[in-house]
């Protein structure tokens, strides 16, 4: 954040205490930007290239100081619960040097002059790659195919890579699927496990038509203790093996008993680490593809105690009593509708994993009023390099 004579601005990939030149463009109520050249930089600045993404240029030892205090700072100031987090959960290291090649899935909009290229963020302003230090090993070579190859007419291409199993799939965004699959055959032969063609849609990314070109349509990743289904197309935590820690600390704290319920429960990873631990677990998730890779998972492992609920989180008093609520909600937090159900429905124990602190600091504010008492919680970093943090806490009903 700097203060100019127009008003704040806020600079991405800038760092306190330094000088830069930025490009700024007005939005409401502030000036939003990024850096364009450095002038004076922060004695611990990162000093290789990193993709625009990565708004925290920081070396990796000086990043995780600053995710636990945004941890402590809303705890206190949103939520005003007086609980010092437990130390933060590095990102696990994918190489000699921390805190790199932890992403297994990455998106890149084709540039004019050819090769790949990152979006400045809320612009259409493209950054030419030549290569991404974030990305897991595996994808690096299809990077590199991808980067020397003609893709006229396409838009994006999204890739998705499984670390246990070493290969990676291929989405073509945009253009003709019939004129891309000889492009597909060919990635097919290079060793791609498989490629898909999706529409480009006002909606979003996949949010139109998606069609097979070639090969597989999901590989299998571990997380934790369980090897769950992935797809290009479809969300997936991008750092299994901090997504697998926190699964596993999430399913220590849970404790046991006879019903279990997840609200947003994606392909039910979490849900299917609590099956040992409870008779009964409900995983509730609206997405048709979620639930259907999170029903196969479930068949292919054996599991007989878990059912998926196709709804929203709002049916959450129609499967009341439980022992545990389980909720992992997107980074607006909780919507007032399933925190008066958890407030009316009062379950012993409420597990809240969260990928955004402030909404979950209001969150936990209002369920602590309410007559709940946090009793845990652990900043994981899941994403180095940017200032994002998860969130992983307990919270126990009664004094």
């Amino acid at each position: 954040m700097a203060r100019t004579p127009e008003g704040v601005a806020l600079v991405r990939g800038g760092l306190p205490g330094e000088l830069v030149e930025a490009e700024l463009r007005p939005r409401k109520n502030h000036l939003e930007g990024w850096v364009k050249r450095l002038l004076e930089a922060h004695p611990e600045r990162y000093p290789k290239p990193l993709p625009p993404s990565a708004d925290l240029p920081l070396a990796y030892r000086a990043q995780l100081p600053l995710k636990q205090g945004l941890v402590r700072e809303v705890l206190a100031r949103i939520a005003r619960v007086d609980l010092e987090p437990h130390p933060i959960a590095p990102s696990p290291s994918y190489g000699p040097e921390p805190g790199l090649h932890y992403r297994t899935a990455a998106q890149y909009a084709l540039h004019p002059l050819g090769g790949l290229a990152y979006r400045y963020p809320g612009t259409y302003d493209l950054l030419r790659l030549d290569g991404d230090p974030l990305i897991a090993k595996p994808m690096e070579a299809v990077f590199s195919l991808l980067s020397g190859w003609p893709l006229g007419g396409l838009e994006e291409v999204a890739l998705r890579a499984s670390l246990y199993e070493g290969r990676v799939l291929v989405a073509f965004i945009g253009g003709a699927p019939g004129l891309l699959k000889r492009s597909a055959r060919a990635l097919l032969q290079e060793g791609v496990a498989g490629v898909v063609w999706a529409e480009a849609s006002p909606k979003g990314r996949f949010r139109g038509l998606v069609r097979p070109l070639g090969g597989e349509l999901s590989l299998l990743e571990k997380f934790g203790d369980v090897l769950a289904t992935i797809s290009v197309q479809s969300f997936a935590q991008v750092n299994p093996k901090a997504a697998g820690s926190l699964y596993q600390e999430a399913a220590h704290l849970a404790g046991s008993g006879r019903k279990a319920v997840e609200l947003y429960a994606g392909s039910g990873v979490l849900s299917l680490h609590l099956a040992p631990r409870f008779e009964e677990v409900v995983a509730v998730e609206i997405s048709h593809d979620a639930v259907k890779r999170g029903e196969a998972d479930r068949r292919r492992m054996g599991v007989e105690n878990l059912v998926f609920h196709r709804d929203d989180a709002r049916v959450l008093p129609q499967l009341l009593p439980a022992e545990l609520v389980a909720v992992n909600p997107p980074r607006a937090g909780l919507s007032a509708e399933v925190v008066r159900a958890l407030l009316e429905g009062r379950p012993p124990r409420i597990l809240y994993i969260a990928c955004d602190p402030a909404t979950w600091a209001r969150d936990v504010g209002r369920l602590v009023r309410g007559g709940y008492r946090l009793v845990f919680a652990r900043p994981y970093d899941f994403y180095p390099f940017t200032h994002h943090v998860e969130v992983l806490s307990l919270l126990v009903l009664g004094p």
